[in-house]
């Protein structure tokens, strides 16, 4: 039993020293980590001391946008841009169509009803009885409006006629005098057309100028670009004219504006 003391007490010190190792370890990664804490603080520090600037974000013209975004995208683009040939052909042959029989035929608006209403009714009938005596066919289609259809066609509605009332108060109440000067102008351009020519002709003529000015411009963007600059500049000009003649002698609020 007491034949090896001294292996006793070498065993004993090696344990010791191996306890003293783990416990520097163990202190060395406590201070390695609360460096790199220190370190990821100051660094979050330095960044919050000074911030990254924003990037600046640059005012796309809608003249850089191609035309296929200005027109919102999506079918309606498509048809606008004669992407899909066989619709935008059929739109436009069917406007062609209402337009010459109403304007060049002058076919009434009743009378066509009357007439549809007649073809409809007489096919009913031959198909409920005449043609069942030969054929076994199916019942014919029942055509019928849905409740919801109906209530949200009239909430849309609803919805565009507000929109459309808030706009003209907005602009009647003179905060954009040259959206206001604008709306004016269009408006007495349209009573001019419309003195010359029947609504239908009016509303036929816009149909056909929305499916062939933006295809022509998209052809011809460069162009038409050009011009549009220069029609922009010598409107400007004219702006200015008016108002230094007209409007800055009108006492109230037009000076005023401008001057602001």
């Amino acid at each position: 039993m007491a034949d090896n003391p001294t292996g006793g007490h070498e065993h004993v010190s090696s344990n010791v020293d191996v306890v003293k190792e783990k416990i520097t370890e163990t202190f060395q990664d406590e201070d390695s980590s609360s460096s790199s804490d220190s370190d990821a603080k100051s660094k979050t520090k330095a960044k919050k001391d000074y911030p990254v600037p924003p990037k600046k974000i640059k005012n796309v013209s809608w003249k850089d946008k191609p035309v296929y975004d200005l027109l919102g995208g999506g079918k309606t683009a498509d048809i606008l841009l004669w992407r899909n040939k066989k619709k935008t052909a059929g739109m436009l042959g069917f406007a062609t169509l209402i337009w010459a029989l109403f304007e060049l035929i002058e076919y009434h608006f009743l009378s066509l009803l009357c007439h549809i209403l007649i073809v409809v009714l007489g096919i009913h009938f031959l198909w409920s009885n005449t043609l069942n005596l030969f054929y076994k066919c199916p019942q014919f289609p029942q055509v019928a409006l849905e409740e919801d259809t109906v209530l949200q066609l009239a909430s849309m509605l609803r919805i565009e006629i507000n929109n459309g009332l808030e706009v003209l108060r907005e602009i009647s109440s003179g905060k954009d005098l040259k959206k206001f000067l604008a709306v004016i102008a269009y408006l007495w351009i349209v009573s001019i057309a419309g003195s010359c020519c029947t609504l239908l002709t009016l509303v036929y003529t816009c149909f056909v100028l929305v499916h062939t000015v933006p295809v022509l411009y998209e052809k011809h963007k460069e162009k038409a670009d050009v011009l549009l600059e220069k029609a922009e500049v010598e409107l400007k000009k004219h702006f200015e004219v008016l108002h230094e003649k007209v409007l800055s002698k009108v006492p109230g609020s037009f000076k005023d504006k401008k001057a602001a």
